[in-house]
C-alpha cells in the first residue's frame, strides 16, 4: 500500500532491486503508479540489470564508464524555479561526492533538472575509469551538471534522484534537508508546503546511533611467543 519506495543504499551489483526477483515487484508497483526515489549510490544500477527500469521509473541513473563520482564543493548552483521539491530551499553549498553526467531518457520528456552545478574542472582530469573519468565528461569542461532531477511518468507515478549524501554531515544543512523532505513529499503525490517541509535537526540529533567506527585492535597471533 506504499504511496512510494526510497532506495538510501548500496548500488551496482549490491543494489537491493537487482537482487533475486525483485526488479519485477517494483516495476509492477511502479506501473501501478508508486514513486521511486534514489539517494546516493543507490542512483547506480548495472547498465544491463536495472539501468532500462530506472530510465522508466526515475527518469535517470549513474551509468558505469558514462558518470563520474568525484568530491567537489558544489558551486553556481542553481534550484528549478516553480517546482514544488523547491518549495522552501535557497541554493547551498556541501562538499561532498556529487556524481554528475547521469544517464537520463531521450527524449528528455517530463525530466526536470531539480539542482545543478558546475564542477570544478579539476573533477574532470581524474585517470579514465567505471567511475572516475571517460572522454565525453573530459572534454564537458565548464559544463553546467545534474545533481538532482524529478520525473513525471507518461502513465502516471513519479521518480526522483539525488547524487549527493555520501557523507552523513551533510544532513546538518538545513536547505538539504528541505529538498530531499519536499521530494519524497511529492515522489510520494501528496502536496509539498509552500515553504517546504520544516525539520529541525540538533548536532545530538545527527549523531545519535551512529556505529562506531573507532579501528579495533588486531588479536593477537595465537601461538605468539610470551614475553620474556
Amino acid at each position: 500500500n506504499a504511496d512510494a519506495i526510497f532506495f538510501f543504499a548500496d548500488g551496482g551489483n549490491g543494489h537491493p532491486v537487482v537482487q533475486s526477483n525483485r526488479l519485477a515487484q517494483i516495476d509492477a508497483l511502479a506501473k501501478r503508479g508508486v514513486g521511486v526515489a534514489c539517494l546516493h549510490y543507490a542512483v547506480e544500477v548495472p547498465k544491463e540489470k536495472g539501468g532500462p527500469e530506472f530510465l522508466d521509473w526515475t527518469g535517470g541513473y549513474f551509468e558505469t564508464n558514462w558518470s563520474v563520482n568525484p568530491h567537489w564543493m558544489l558551486a553556481q548552483t542553481r534550484l528549478a524555479e516553480g517546482h514544488p521539491i523547491c518549495r522552501g530551499v535557497k541554493p547551498f553549498e556541501i562538499n561532498d561526492e556529487w556524481y554528475y553526467h547521469m544517464r537520463f531518457r531521450e527524449p528528455k520528456t517530463g525530466l526536470t533538472d531539480i539542482l545543478t552545478a558546475v564542477p570544478p574542472d579539476a573533477t574532470r582530469e581524474r585517470p579514465d575509469g567505471p567511475h572516475s573519468n571517460n572522454p565525453t565528461v573530459r572534454g564537458n569542461k565548464g559544463s553546467r551538471e545534474v545533481l538532482a532531477w524529478a520525473y513525471e511518468r507518461p502513465a502516471g507515478g513519479r521518480g526522483f534522484g539525488c547524487t549527493g549524501a555520501h557523507f552523513h554531515a551533510s544532513w546538518e544543512n538545513e536547505d538539504f534537508r528541505r529538498l530531499m523532505l519536499n521530494a519524497l513529499m511529492w515522489t510520494s503525490g501528496l502536496e509539498v508546503p509552500e515553504g517546504g517541509v520544516p525539520s529541525m535537526l540538533t548536532a545530538e540529533d545527527l549523531t545519535a546511533n551512529l556505529d562506531d567506527k573507532t579501528p579495533k585492535p588486531k588479536p593477537a597471533p595465537a601461538n605468539a611467543a610470551a614475553g620474556t
